[in-house]
């Protein structure tokens, strides 16, 4: 259960929440321009040398498994659950073979912009290849985006989706268009004071402010959130101030966010957002928090040597950082 989503104000942002039981050990990645990636079809070239890229991953055998990365050309990509619907193939000849969990590296590593991705796109097979025995193909699809455009990519049943977000939004389930459509049932919600259009001849006022925005959905099912963060998000006031824009991004994804507890999947577990994360795209930095910390913390892609061939790995900060002022 996750929610990303992208906003374009003098530089473009990018980010995501994640939402799992669990952690997965994920760390903040910086890959440089040399760090070989090698893939499960040997039929698939590996890549030796390649556009940078960083963001949340966890690390098994030395190769990054990422939630979501941006890359030094400013385009961006989350992996999202979307269990029951995705479907993979099993390799096919003369074609390229792709492993779930390496269609975010083999995206970023060649391509500077969604309309490359695109074209590379034609030519791919989302396929079922496990990382390990250990480790289960996860059922996924993608919300990838650059400063001009954003587009879904599920792998069904009936083939490879790429769908136009013309949002840049994108939860779990139901697949994309379907999400897309219910916007059409909350058409009428606004910010603004709400006017009398049921009985014009009964004295009804409003009686607080926020009423504009009675109805949005305030559950935390896949297609609330995609509303919720909708309305948010293009009601949301935006500066050419980066501190006052990336804290801005933050409140948008506390308004999806689930605390310990709200969502069970059974009496032992409950979901919550293991983290928040933003990217400025533009600038190559990438701010995230934690459940249990607060404090946004910050990773500069451009403050690495890129030329290096060595991932370079930072820990998350997760114990809460409180300032006493007396």
């Amino acid at each position: 259960m996750c929610t990303a989503l992208t906003y374009k104000a003098k530089d473009f942002y990018f980010g995501r929440t994640l939402d799992f039981s669990h952690s997965f050990h994920e760390k903040i990645v910086v890959i440089p321009r040399n760090f070989s990636f090698s893939f499960k079809d040997k039929n698939t070239k590996d890549i030796k040398r390649h556009y940078a890229m960083y963001g949340m991953c966890s690390i098994i055998d030395n190769y990054p498994l990422f939630f979501d990365a941006c890359n030094e050309k400013g385009l961006a990509i989350a992996a999202l659950n979307f269990v029951g619907n995705a479907k993979y193939n099993i390799e096919i000849k003369n074609t390229e073979n792709v492993a779930t969990f390496e269609l975010i590296p083999y995206i970023l590593s060649r391509c500077k912009n969604v309309v490359e991705a695109l074209e590379l796109m034609k030519k791919v097979n989302i396929t079922n290849i496990k990382f390990s025995e250990n480790v289960d193909v996860s059922q996924l699809h993608w919300l990838l985006a650059d400063s001009d455009k954003s587009v879904t990519i599920e792998a069904m049943k009936e083939g490879i989706n790429i769908y136009d977000n013309p949002v840049g939004i994108l939860t779990n389930n139901p697949p994309f268009n379907i999400q897309l459509f219910q916007l059409n049932n909350y058409f009428q919600l606004s910010p603004l004071p709400p006017k009398n259009s049921f009985l014009k001849d009964l004295p009804i006022k409003e009686y607080s402010y926020g009423l504009g925005a009675f109805g949005l959905p305030g559950d935390y099912s896949s297609q609330s959130r995609f509303i919720r963060a909708a309305f948010v998000k293009y009601n949301s006031l935006f500066s050419d101030n980066e501190k006052e824009n990336i804290s801005q991004f933050f409140h948008i994804l506390e308004t999806v966010n689930e605390p310990k507890g709200c969502v069970r999947i059974n009496e032992q577990e409950c979901m919550a957002t293991l983290y928040n994360s933003c990217y400025n795209a533009s600038k190559g930095i990438y701010y995230y928090s934690s459940y249990n910390n607060h404090q946004i913390s910050a990773i500069n892609l451009f403050h690495v040597n890129l030329e290096g061939n060595l991932m370079q790995e930072y820990k998350i900060n997760k114990e809460e950082q409180i300032k006493y002022q007396n």
